[in-house]
């Protein structure tokens, strides 16, 4: 590698390295991890390291060789043995050039194998985190976490630990070697380093500001593009007429990312061109002061040129090794911030002796019976789902939640159906996310037929108990996919019988791809009656034994909601269900009608019993129909707030 490469690569780093605030925790224990994601690669690492060292061995014998040609040829050879050191120069050429195809193979190896390693690490954990860390986490960040930091972690391995070992042999044997033809040049050499060191590290500090200002307008243009560019994004621009104002904000922000980029260009031209300049003194030197030498009998003219070559193989080591601190400490910031998302703790996790849902082993759908006992239940604080890195924010919230149910005891019989209603934030959706356990109680338990769900396992616990909510989300992907994420081993026939029960297969049969028409992102491409039909019929293809509705119609126009409506009445047929309650006609069809308010159940029983009672619910019956005639007598259309 030539000096102004080396100047250049340390003063990338240098304007890349990690600042003494972000340069936290214990580094033994983090060294300790890393040799975790090692380990299975160090049979690699092993003979990586080898050739490593041989590679640096063969740098200082190609200069001695090509010193000894001088000689010969100075003193008159007749050819022969000049001949035979540019063979055996070029042999080590060649022999250079494939171990560095082989050390670049073991390198990409290596790299893309402890990827691969903490990639699936971090993917996996993160898949465990509750669903509170995603709602408070930033995509973007958590993604630089599976990308960037990942990738800098990998470096240690590719990158700085083949080159530490590489450049300390062959710094040792270069000046080693120097040393043993002229210490003077050899001393003055060493004496220009700093000329060479000092601006890369000045110079990069001075880049590294105005990289991190074009980061910031960089991540704000992207950030904006991202709203913007989604559906709901962009219709909302349009429907506030506010283009052009976002159209002048964006153009601000690429106008300075515009004028740093020249800044930036300028001042590695002009970083280049004066570290050239120091390249060539340095040679200048050692040919002005060698070839004095040389002239007047103190030093061979080939041990002149064996010092020139030397000294560019001897600048490029010396001023690695002067960054490898910069290296070793932005390898050790990215293995910190990988570890960092290891480190969170899921919430909800199976337990080592953890069972089938009993009763579930058969193909129908089998009775399953539900039952909430003495539940109460807090949402988790920040800082046991979440990182402040993750949030953006200086630090993470540690107050405990205020409780959210307060010693809840429901039960729902195989079959059956609980309608819950209640005022907003009254712990509805609360209980749905605790039967499906997206999370734990704090106290009491919820059953499955008899059994906490907390000794169930997980699969087996999704297999038995679906969720519908409001938001139909379907992935950025075809039909088939969306449903068969529900059961992927389902056949086309299936496919197309879910599909016709959720009242979806005359639809899907008069798209031009058919099961292979790709629905948009979020599903934007349906309607939004199409969108919570096509989730009931990938919960018909689960072909669960429990069913929650959240408020599956709450969003959809009376057209869209009759379809729906009539897609769920093939979802709840023959399985237990709990309706978190927003049209009458599914609260008039429940068994039994749980009223929640502040976290608690004030009331229960069916709807005539309820009405009778005067309590609660006929509060909230009278307050959303009392503009209409016959309250009382109100039609299967009518609605009560949930």
């Amino acid at each position: 590698m030539s000096m102004e490469s080396v100047a250049w690569d340390a003063m990338y780093k240098s304007m890349n390295a990690p600042s003494s605030r972000r340069l936290r925790g214990d580094r033994r224990t983090t060294l300790r991890r890393i040799g975790t994601f090692a380990r299975p690669h160090r049979r690699q690492i092993a003979i990586f390291l080898l050739l490593s060292v041989f590679t640096a061995l063969l740098t200082v014998v190609t200069p001695l060789l090509a010193g000894r040609v001088v000689n010969l040829i100075t003193a008159g050879d007749d050819g022969g043995l000049i001949v035979g050191l540019a063979v055996l120069i070029a042999v080590i050429a060649v022999i250079e050039a494939v171990v560095g195809i082989g050390i670049r193979w073991l390198s990409a190896n290596i790299g893309e194998g402890l990827i691969l390693d903490l990639r699936r690490a971090v993917f996996d954990h993160v898949q465990q985190m509750p669903v509170a860390f995603f709602t408070r986490t930033r995509t973007g960040a958590l993604v630089s976490r599976l990308n960037n930091d990942v990738i800098g972690a990998q470096r240690a391995f590719s990158d700085t630990l083949s080159g530490v070992v590489a450049n300390v042999v062959t710094l040792a044997l270069t000046l080693g070697v120097m040393i043993a033809i002229s210490w003077q040049i050899t001393l003055l050499a060493l004496i220009l380093l700093p000329i060479f060191v000092v601006p890369a590290r000045r110079m990069g500090r001075r880049m590294a500001a105005l990289s991190r200002e074009a980061a910031e307008h960089n991540a704000r243009m992207s950030t904006q593009m991202t709203e913007r560019f989604s559906a709901p994004g962009a219709t909302l621009v349009k429907l506030f007429g506010r283009p052009d104002l976002e159209s002048a904000e964006f153009a601000g922000r690429a106008d300075r990312v515009r004028d740093i980029g020249v800044r930036r260009a300028m001042l590695q031209s002009m970083f280049m061109t004066a570290l050239t300049l120091v390249s060539a003194l340095a040679l200048a030197l050692v040919y002005g002061l060698g070839g004095w030498l040389a002239v007047h009998q103190h030093l061979s003219a080939g041990a002149v040129v064996s010092l020139a070559l030397l000294l560019t193989r001897m600048y490029a080591p010396l001023t690695a090794l002067a960054n490898a601190r910069v290296e070793v400490m932005s390898a050790l910031v990215s293995f910190e911030r990988v570890f960092e998302v290891l480190d969170l703790e899921p919430l909800v996790a199976q337990a080592p002796d953890a069972i089938a849902v009993p009763g579930t082993e058969m193909t129908a759908i089998a009775p399953v019976s539900v039952r909430l006992h003495d539940v109460s239940f807090a949402y988790p604080p920040a800082d046991k789902v979440s990182l402040a890195s993750l949030e953006e924010v200086a630090q993470l919230d540690n107050r405990g939640g205020d409780p959210v149910l307060h010693h809840i005891d429901l039960d729902v019989a195989p079959g059956r159906m609980l309608a819950l209603v209640g005022s907003s934030g009254a712990g509805k959706s609360t209980i749905a996310s605790l039967v499906t356990r997206l999370y734990d109680v704090d106290s009491g338990a919820v059953l499955l037929n008899g059994i906490d769900v907390r000794d169930l396992r997980l699969d087996s616990l999704h297999r038995t108990v679906s969720l519908v909510t409001q938001d139909g989300h379907l992935f950025h992907d075809t039909i088939r996919a969306n449903l068969t994420l529900a059961r992927p081993e389902a056949g086309e026939d299936e496919l197309w019988e879910a599909l016709r029960r959720a009242r979806l297969d005359a639809l899907v049969a008069g798209l031009p791809a058919g099961l292979d028409t790709v629905v948009g992102e979020r599903g934007y491409r349906l309607s939004g009656g199409e969108r919570q039909r096509m989730t009931i019929a990938r919960l018909l293809l689960a072909k669960p034994s429990v069913v929650i509705l959240d408020e599956a119609t709450a969003h959809l126009d009376s057209t869209s909601e009759a379809a729906v409506q009539e897609a769920l009445g093939e979802a709840l047929a023959g399985r237990t269900s709990i309706v978190i309650a927003h049209r009458l006609s599914t609260i008039r069809a429940a068994d039994e009608i749980a009223v929640l308010e502040g976290g608690r159940v004030v009331e229960r029983g069916n709807h005539p019993t309820l009405l009778a009672r005067g309590g609660r619910y006929a509060e909230l019956y009278r307050t959303q129909f009392a503009d209409e005639p016959g309250v009382g007598d109100a039609t299967d259309g009518d609605e009560l707030t949930a």
